[in-house]
Formats: structure tokens, C-alpha cells, sequence
């Protein structure tokens, strides 16, 4: 227990799933939060709720993660707040559009793009920027994807743009260790938040797309944000520009029969 004690975490996308999840653990843990959203005020609060319930400190700030503005003003309003920001979980992300290349107008694979990718450079950036004039130190958690070395036909955004944070974090990681600041990298697979609404819809449609598992199941929030808390924790102040793929086995299963 208390193995945030004292820090600060930024979240990004803390309103549901993945960044909820991680956003209690995180408090669990001692830390207080700065809880992330962009449209969804009513998850916002009611993950503030949990983290209250864990008796830790947590702010709701509105952001677009792919306004390079808007993300300098979430750290400005989130350093009034708390005066330091520890820890950096960028999570919020779209997902892929389900479109081909020969089909994509430009607008959509930029959307995709500038969210995943421009958001998580924005806010590594200012995050940075902020622990170096602090001397160095802290923690900066990616979430990517499975799907920045598994693709499919028709996300070519998506898996283009979780690539790119891969490459991010490797180059970070070289450019930051004699700041003492640990970046890393989560890749999850099928995970059970509304990402995947249809798997918590139908139960039929998650079965099938489980058996494509080794573990024959979809993977719970709760279970990445126990990751998280080790890449955010002093107990991974020796892992640096590392990915940790957390699906089931389904990176390994990839070409099996074939």
C-alpha cells in the first residue's frame, strides 16, 4: 500500500475504462489525481467519486488532448491546483475508423492521428518541460495498443498512430534517462471498456472474438491499471522505454496455423 504516496497523476481519458481503473488504483495507492475527460463530465464525476472514496484529492479538468493549446492550459489549471504533477498516464485515444486507405478522406486519419499521436507528444512535452524545472524525475505511462504491432484491414489510422507512440516512447526514453524520468509503454489488447462496447453488449460477439485468444477471455481494466501502477510506482525506477503487452496472448497466437 501507499506506493504513490505524495504524488501527483495526470490522466488522461480518466472518465471510464482503462483511465478510470487506473485513476482508483493510482488513489488506492496514496496519489491524488487530476482527472482527464473530453466529453464525458458525468464519468468525470463519477470517477472523481471513487477516488474520494479511497480519501485522496482529485480535480476534473476538460481537455482536447489534440489542441496543442488546450493541453498547455490543462497543465497550467492542473499546476495552480496541485503545484506538481509526478506522473503522466496518457490514455485518451480514439479508435480506428473502420475505413481503407483507398476510401479515408484525409480528415479522418488526422482526427485519428492527432489524438493518439500530436496528443500524447503534447502532453509528454509539457510534462517534461514541468520536471526538468523540477530537477527531473517522474513517470510517464503510455497506453498504446496491441495493435501498434498488430494490424487489421481498415485501421490504418489507429495502428499507424499507436506505432508512432511505440517509436515516441522508445525515443523518449533515450532522450530522458539522465533526468530520471521513466517512460513506458502499456499495449492492451481486448479490454473490456466502452472501446469494445460491443463485446459488453453481446455476449455472442465477445465469445467469438475471445476464442482468437490464448487465454479465451477479454482482459478487465483493473487488471492494466495493476500495470500501470508498477510503471508509475518506485518499484520500476530501473524500466525504461519498455512495451508491456497485456493480451491474454494474443500477439503470440498471431500466424499460429498458418
Amino acid at each position: 500500500m501507499d506506493k504513490l504516496k505524495g504524488k501527483i497523476a495526470l490522466i488522461t481519458g480518466s472518465d471510464s475504462g482503462i483511465g478510470r481503473a487506473t485513476a482508483i488504483e493510482f488513489a488506492r495507492e496514496g496519489a491524488d489525481v487530476v482527472i482527464c475527460y473530453h466529453s464525458d463530465k458525468e464519468g468525470a464525476e463519477e470517477t472523481l467519486q471513487e477516488v474520494e472514496k479511497q480519501n485522496r484529492r482529485g480535480i476534473i479538468l476538460q481537455v482536447d488532448i489534440s489542441d496543442e493549446q488546450r493541453v498547455e492550459q490543462l497543465f497550467r489549471q492542473a499546476l495552480e491546483e496541485f503545484g506538481s504533477i509526478d506522473i503522466l498516464v496518457n490514455n485518451a485515444a480514439v479508435n480506428g475508423s473502420g475505413i481503407n486507405v483507398a476510401d479515408m478522406d484525409t480528415e479522418v486519419f488526422d482526427r485519428t492521428i492527432r489524438t493518439n499521436l500530436y496528443g500524447t507528444f503534447f502532453c509528454c512535452r509539457a510534462f517534461i518541460r514541468h520536471r526538468q524545472q523540477k530537477g527531473g524525475k517522474g513517470k510517464i505511462v503510455n497506453v498504446s495498443s496491441v495493435h501498434e504491432e498488430i494490424v487489421a484491414a481498415g485501421t490504418a489510422d489507429y495502428c499507424a498512430s499507436k506505432a508512432a507512440v511505440r517509436n515516441l516512447t522508445r525515443t523518449l526514453a533515450l532522450e530522458l534517462a539522465e533526468d530520471g524520468i521513466n517512460v513506458n509503454n502499456i499495449c492492451p489488447g481486448m479490454i473490456l471498456t466502452p472501446m469494445n462496447q460491443k463485446a459488453i453488449d453481446d455476449k455472442k460477439a465477445r465469445q467469438e472474438s475471445e476464442q482468437n485468444i490464448p487465454m479465451k477471455r477479454a482482459g478487465k481494466p483493473e487488471e492494466i491499471a495493476k500495470v500501470a501502477l508498477f510503471l508509475a510506482s518506485s518499484d520500476s525506477d530501473y524500466v525504461t522505454g519498455s512495451s508491456y503487452f497485456m493480451d491474454g496472448g494474443l500477439s503470440q497466437h498471431v500466424g499460429q496455423g498458418a
